[in-house]
């Protein structure tokens, strides 16, 4: 599936999980929050309605053009200042150190290179500053080898989302130190989805 078609997909279904649970994570994932936040790959913007007050600015970077159109009236109505512009996680259009925070969900599943984008967090980031993410992830045991397994097809139809990341180990490798990390599975009763199992959490990037 070519990004364009895979974009208008998400549109159309990514808004389904809000009521199901999905805008109490958001929340949670966001809480707390304070000053200039970078927010990469916010999709259609269905995390801005939940930024808190503290925060003073987000930078929503939005590569794919659908999206960002999107994301760009989503942002109309946001309770605080969002500014939606192109850019990439590998390429994000900002100074060193001028992020209190970088916001992500799902995101690193599919990026190219993951050490690659979390060496752009880091650059980023001010002393201090935190990663937010909220993530799918490879399980354990026989979810995880069943993951392992759909992952090829999975990626080609999902615009390159990959089933089997395990974004937890990047953030280990890139050197980020691991602050909180929920595991959860969404939604609650899933048994056979391949992108259910979850983690949910702050990092903290190499000084």
């Amino acid at each position: 599936m070519s990004n364009a078609i895979f974009a208008r997909f998400f549109d159309l279904v990514a808004g389904r999980a809000e009521a199901r649970g999905h805008a109490e994570l958001r929340r949670e994932l966001l809480a707390g929050l304070t000053g200039r936040i970078v927010e990469v790959g916010p999709g259609n913007g269905l995390n801005f309605p939940h930024y808190p007050r503290g925060v003073t600015e987000v930078l929503a970077v939005e590569p794919q053009p659908y999206l960002r159109g999107k994301a760009a009236e989503a942002a109309r109505s946001a309770p605080v200042e969002v500014r939606v512009t192109d850019g990439t996680a590998e390429r994000i259009p900002l100074g060193d150190a001028r992020a209190d925070a970088i916001v992500v969900s799902g995101v690193l599943c599919s990026v190219s290179v993951p050490a690659a984008a979390l060496a752009e967090f880091r650059r980023v980031l001010r002393p201090g500053g935190r990663l937010r993410f909220y993530e799918h992830v490879r399980a354990d045991g026989g979810w995880g080898r069943r993951q392992d397994l759909v992952d090829p097809v999975w990626s080609r139809l999902m615009g390159g989302c990959h089933a089997n990341r395990d974004t937890v180990a990047e953030l280990r490798r890139a050197g980020y130190r691991i602050e909180s990390c929920r595991r959860l599975v969404f939604p609650r009763q899933a048994r056979l989805s391949v992108v259910a199992p979850r983690v949910i959490g702050t990092a903290l990037p190499p000084a």
